[in-house]
């Protein structure tokens, strides 16, 4: 269903191992990424995010806060890495190497 005039339809998505929060929200045109998570209700769900400190993207790409949405973005938080993607495949080939 298309949005009223001057209304962009978004989605808010955070995720944990345990805890999944979508929440799709039809807000202003204009309206930056910032404002889009302090609208849909995330930071007073789960607390501990830091909207400073953490990294935000649309559909898997990192933007800067002040990003304006566009119709259907998905606007996601991501959490931080816990280890190191290539040093975890460092790991895992030299086991393989070892076992071989």
């Amino acid at each position: 269903m298309p949005s009223a005039p001057g209304q962009i339809k978004v989605q808010v998505c955070y995720a944990t191992p345990s805890f999944e929060f979508l929440r799709d929200l039809e807000l202003i045109a204009g309206t930056t990424l910032e404002q889009a998570i302090n609208q849909s209700g995330l930071l007073q769900q789960v607390g501990g995010i830091d909207l400073a400190t953490c990294a935000v993207g649309i559909h898997g790409k990192k933007k800067t806060l002040d990003t304006v949405l566009r119709e259907h973005d998905r606007v996601e938080l991501y959490r931080p890495l816990i280890a190191d993607p290539k040093e975890a495949r460092r790991r895992r080939a030299s086991g393989k190497a070892a076992g071989a």
